[in-house]
């Protein structure tokens, strides 16, 4: 974890060969928050790409590295003193030697707060 203790990893579910459904739960006491922004925390849009990132890592076992992002889309404030529950949807697709692709959209409650498409190749 590049931040430490700014989340926890409740539940990685396999969905199907290529889909993968995570919970984790953001830290609202962590000192990002403080600086992102004072009185009102948000969560940043990179901090979010680092948690989608690892929890790919984890579910290939493996070291990525991004090449690219697409379809970046911010939905919805993730404010983790009132939504710190958050839901991750994982479709892989391709292969980690080449171009893995990995489309997320990132959940609170049912709101929709970021949609993304990333491409990792194996570090």
């Amino acid at each position: 974890m590049l931040l430490k203790d700014f989340y926890k990893v409740v539940q990685i579910e396999k969905i199907s060969e290529t889909k993968y459904n995570s919970i984790i739960e953001l830290n609202k006491d962590h000192d990002v928050f403080k600086g992102h922004f004072p009185g009102n925390p948000v969560t940043p849009g990179v901090c979010m790409m680092q948690i989608i990132k690892e929890l790919a890592q984890e579910i290939v076992g493996s070291s990525l590295v991004m090449t690219s992002s697409s379809n970046v889309k911010f939905m919805a404030i993730i404010n983790p003193e009132i939504n710190a529950t958050l839901r991750l949807e994982l479709e892989f697709v391709g292969d980690i030697s080449t171009d893995l692709k990995v489309k997320n959209t990132t959940y609170f409650d049912e709101t929709v707060a970021l949609k993304l498409t990333n491409t990792y190749i194996k570090a």
